[in-house]
């Protein structure tokens, strides 16, 4: 490996004038570095074609194969989204029926609007004590396929974002005894089966087809990817057809020595991943030793991702976007997302010593300015970005004067630091309220409906919420997503919304997991978790925020498909 960034270094040094693209003409053009023009190429002799690799480029991707246990390999350029978007496409008839993890990239969705695709849904298990999924079962998976009889391939992610890692053997067995090939987004896995002490990637244990982004845990530039292919399940000729529907006809030769410089480094040194390792396992000790408040995601072997360090703040009077804010503007610590009640950093080899021990030292910091109600003093320090935007000193009174008008029940209300809410609203018993009242106002249809997602701080655990148990069956009804997203929509308000069905992606970003698809019913707790999210300065895609004059508080509006929306006759 390795071969193609020499090849391109030296190329850079030869006396050939370029009378082709790009346009730069490996010369120099404003601030950016020379070097970065001199090895930008296009498809030239002796650089081969990706779309039909004969080269070097063949060279580099049987490498590749061989180094995770595929048997063939492909070089994406164009992210792991174009790997999963080829991969769907390649493994399901147009037409066809899959069965995906809920939790699936945006990706995930787009491939199966475009080939109009029907669409079931196997809810993860939901970790209420740190308010995200686990990794899929592989009993659900068989329950599913048992009761979907027409399912056509299978796809799930693993590890998610949060780092959970399934049970892909026992998944690939339970998938392949109907024939079917499962596809493995494991995007955010690619150090995985590398060296000892990590667990196998989805290739050595049995995936049809697996996506790895190698510029999220390896060492490599952005918008770096591969997908493998393993078996018989797959037309490898179809799946070539769509690599080149999906990847620019045009690939970067700078992107794919990223990926040739990368895998080199972590195949000539494995010694990298046992100080990744120590050094990860070493701090996660330190924080669990000295944290009273702050709560982390325990490590677990072949459960739980080495490099994902996630942050609860559940009960210790932040929020997860003021934590983000402390840990960016005191500590200069970039993190990789905030969610309502967690933050979450990545770690990987290529991280030095110094970058666990400065999280280290600022989280121990931040978790013993907490308790005794001193979260509230860091909180006015550190405001959420925006926050001050969409609600002045002046119009903080009035406004939340209106809130608490508008809440459901009586119940007795605290600060959260963002915002007030009602701690009725989030008992069992009035969720089963708010879902009865949604069954209705969806005029007595079965549909799949998502609850608030936090619970009363007593009912912590790894346990099932009751979505999840819905969520054991598999979800078909609603309008299908390659119909929904073509329906003609109106813009109504976040909270009128309850009831219709929204016309258009809604998710955080990151991770861009969909709280909503298309054709999917709005629900009081989506309703509440959407504006919550808002109001602690959260990026929510798929809605709209406008301000009115002579109102105090902004207008959140979202795209609810017309013959849906709850005011229509």
């Amino acid at each position: 490996m390795g071969h193609l960034l020499e090849r391109l270094q030296e190329n850079a040094g030869k006396d050939i004038y370029p009378y082709h693209m790009p346009g730069h003409k490996r010369r120099s053009w404003g601030r950016l570095p020379e070097a970065w023009y001199e090895m930008d190429i296009t498809e030239i002799d002796g650089f081969d074609n990706l779309h039909q690799p004969e080269g070097i480029l063949r060279d580099a991707q049987r490498e590749a194969a061989g180094l995770y246990g595929a048997e063939e390999s492909f070089y994406l350029v164009n992210g792991s989204s174009c790997g999963i978007l080829s991969a769907v496409s390649c493994a399901l008839p147009f037409g066809g029926h899959i069965l995906m993890a809920r939790n699936c990239h945006r990706s995930a969705y787009h491939a199966a609007y475009l080939r109009k695709l029907a669409v079931s849904y196997v809810y993860p298990p939901f970790w209420e004590e740190y308010d995200i999924f686990d990794a899929v079962e592989a009993g659900q998976i068989q329950e599913a396929l048992e009761r979907e009889r027409d399912i056509d391939a299978v796809l799930i992610v693993s590890p998610t974002y949060e780092g959970r890692i399934a049970d892909i053997a026992g998944i690939a067995r339970v998938v392949h005894q109907k024939g079917i090939p499962l596809i493995v987004d494991e995007a955010h896995g690619a150090h995985l089966g590398l060296a000892e002490g990590f667990p196998p990637n989805s290739c050595q244990a049995g995936a049809d087809l697996v996506i790895h982004s190698v510029h999220k845990t390896l060492p490599s530039l952005t918008q770096t990817a591969l997908l493998h292919v393993n078996g018989d399940r797959i037309d490898r000729e179809r799946l070539r057809r769509f690599l080149r529907i999906y990847q620019s006809s045009s690939p970067s030769y700078l992107l794919m020595a990223g990926i040739d410089n990368a895998l080199e480094c972590v195949k000539e040194d494995k010694s990298v991943f046992a100080r990744f390792r120590e050094r990860y396992e070493n701090m996660m000790r330190n924080l669990a030793d000295r944290c009273r408040y702050l709560r982390f995601l325990p490590m677990e072997d072949g459960k739980q991702d080495v490099g994902k360090l996630l942050v609860s703040v559940k009960g210790c009077g932040l929020t997860g976007r003021q934590l983000y804010d402390i840990l960016l503007q005191k500590y200069h610590l970039q993190l990789e997302m905030a969610a309502v009640s967690f933050v979450l950093a990545m770690f990987t080899v290529n991280d030095d010593e110094e970058g666990f021990r400065r999280m280290a030292r600022a989280l121990t910091e931040i978790d013993d300015s907490l308790g005794e109600n001193r979260a509230e003093n860091t909180f006015r320090e550190f405001k959420a970005e925006g926050y001050e935007e969409r609600r002045n000193e002046q119009d903080a009174e009035s406004i939340g004067e209106k809130r608490r008008k508008s809440d459901i029940g009586n119940g007795e209300e605290r600060e959260t630091g963002a915002f007030t809410e009602n701690r009725e609203e989030r008992t069992c018993e009035s969720r089963e309220k708010n879902l009865e009242k949604i069954f209705q106002r969806a005029n007595g249809e079965s549909s799949e409906r998502r609850l608030c997602e936090e619970v009363s701080g007593n009912n912590r655990g790894k346990g099932k919420r009751r979505e999840e148990r819905q969520a054991d069956e598999v979800q078909t009804d609603g309008i299908p997503l390659a119909e929904a997203w073509d329906m003609e929509t109106e813009m109504i308000s976040l909270e009128e919304s309850v009831g219709g069905r929204i016309g258009e992606f809604v998710n955080l970003y990151p991770p861009g997991v969909p709280l909503l698809v298309p054709g999917e019913p709005m629900t009081e707790g989506l309703c509440r978790e959407i504006r919550n999210a808002l109001e602690q300065g959260l990026q929510v895609q798929g809605v709209h925020r406008e301000e009115r004059r002579g109102e105090a508080a902004e207008m959140i509006l979202v795209p609810v498909i017309l013959s849906s929306c709850p005011n229509s006759t």
